[in-house]
């Protein structure tokens, strides 16, 4: 890492997944708007929609997720009945739309759920929203806890898209994280996959853990390569102990520097590009016949609470407690606390807690982060036409951007500020230049590499 971006990287900074960010969601935002939205949904325009299981078998500490072990399930089954509930209160608010594509479970570990009650709770999504023929259904996996019933599920249900939580290979950082899976036990689980037909694979892979070294990176980029996944995220441990209070397990003392966590993402980098893998935004990669990789090729690849994503929807449908729903007049908050979720559901109300409407400047200051996000690149006065805005309106955000371009972070030629591969890492620190409601609060947010 260059010495003139050390500051730089250790400063707190949105993932910028969406804009404004959650940080920005307030209480004045509730059921009201969000009936409204719901109903305002474009005549046949497709939607997305993502369910969120808020359980694991085990917690791994290095966690950030809203997610709880249910010692049992008794607690996961009402949770369950409720989510259905759920489903149809949406289903009847949305106005007429051209039916589901785009399917997403997450968590937490959406494979907590019983075989059973996968398939039921597929079926009844797709039936409810009306899956479209060539809708994509993926599902984030725990291979620690993941059946052979479950994997049979998910085929007759039509998932077609899996994540698998690989994270790292090495035993000792595996236990200093509380997540122990031998490599042989994630290949299993491949083998299975394939066999049931579910072929498309994406693996999560993370640095930054404690104890992990560039070697540790390299052998689950290798890993990832190896097993020819579709898919592969990098992402960096954020050491959030304040907010997420089980991350106190890990030894502070024991976590690579911010010089060391530069080597592990360029190592990691290095391996998957060498492989033939296309990089793509700030931390994912693809193969090059992957939709993702398409995507990011033919500028039409997009950024929301899911990640990177070839999803063009602009509704997206959060179920579930804390999940995030996303609308053209704005986003949506469900309750966080689970009695309270369930308790307005089982009244039948949307379960919303809080949210914020967008404002012309919201949108404008959207398109050109998530353009910069996607594309490492970002033609302003383009964004400015485009977005029906006064030529000149992100002028602040361009000064702002030249003070990054001494330290090599970017570069401004014009009206487009573009960031090099090498600098790649440090993205989320030039889009923040184009964010007009940032206020720097430690604890809020992630640091930057």
């Amino acid at each position: 890492m260059k010495q003139s971006w050390m500051t730089f990287a250790q400063r707190p900074v949105p993932r910028y997944t969406s804009y404004p960010t959650a940080a920005d969601f307030a209480s004045a935002v509730g059921e009201g708007e969000t009936r409204a939205w719901a109903a305002g949904v474009a005549p046949g325009s497709a939607i997305s929609v993502y369910a969120h299981i808020p359980f694991c078998d085990r917690l791994c500490w290095y966690c950030g997720c809203a997610t709880s072990v249910p010692n049992g399930y008794d607690r996961i089954a009402a949770y369950v009945g409720v989510l259905h509930e759920e489903v149809d209160l949406w289903a009847d608010a949305l106005g007429p739309h051209g039916g589901l594509a785009h399917l997403h479970f997450g968590g937490g570990s959406p494979n907590s759920l019983s075989a059973e009650d996968m398939g039921g709770l597929i079926g009844h999504i797709s039936q409810r929203f009306g899956l479209r023929p060539d809708a994509e259904i993926a599902m984030e996996l725990d291979p620690r806890v993941l059946s052979v019933a479950q994997i049979e599920a998910m085929a007759a249900a039509g998932v077609n898209r899996v994540s698998l939580g690989v994270q790292t290979l090495n035993a000792q950082v595996q236990t200093a994280i509380n997540r122990v899976q031998p490599r042989e036990q994630v290949e299993r689980v491949i083998a299975r996959l394939n066999a049931a037909g579910i072929i498309q694979h994406n693996m999560d892979l993370m640095y930054g853990l404690p104890g992990q070294t560039v070697a540790d990176v390299e052998e689950a980029a290798a890993f990832a390569v190896l097993h020819k996944a579709s898919r592969t995220s990098v992402f960096g441990y954020a050491h959030v102990p304040w907010f997420a209070k089980h991350q106190a397990a890990i030894d502070e003392d024991s976590l690579p520097d911010i010089s060391a966590r530069f080597a592990q993402a360029e190592a990691a980098s290095a391996i998957l590009v060498d492989a033939g893998y296309v990089p793509v935004g700030l931390d994912h990669f693809a193969r090059a016949d992957d939709s993702l990789a398409i995507a990011a090729s033919t500028g039409r690849l997009r950024r929301n609470f899911q990640g990177y994503t070839d999803d063009p929807c602009d509704t997206l449908i959060g179920l579930g407690t804390s999940s995030i729903s996303q609308f053209s007049e704005g986003y949506v908050q469900n309750r966080k606390d689970r009695n309270a979720w369930r308790d307005a559901v089982l009244a039948g109300r949307l379960p919303s807690e809080r949210g914020i409407a967008l404002t012309e400047d919201d949108r404008l200051r959207a398109r050109a982060i998530e353009r910069l996000m996607c594309d490492l690149r970002v033609d302003v006065p383009a964004v400015c036409a485009e977005m029906g805005a006064p030529a000149g309106s992100l002028n602040d955000a361009l000064e702002t951007a030249r003070f990054l371009v001494p330290a090599g972070l970017c570069q401004v030629e014009g009206g487009v500020v573009s960031v090099p591969f090498e600098a790649r890492v440090m993205l989320r620190t030039v889009a923040q230049c184009f964010d007009g409601r940032f206020k720097p609060a430690p604890r809020r947010h992630a640091k930057a590499v």
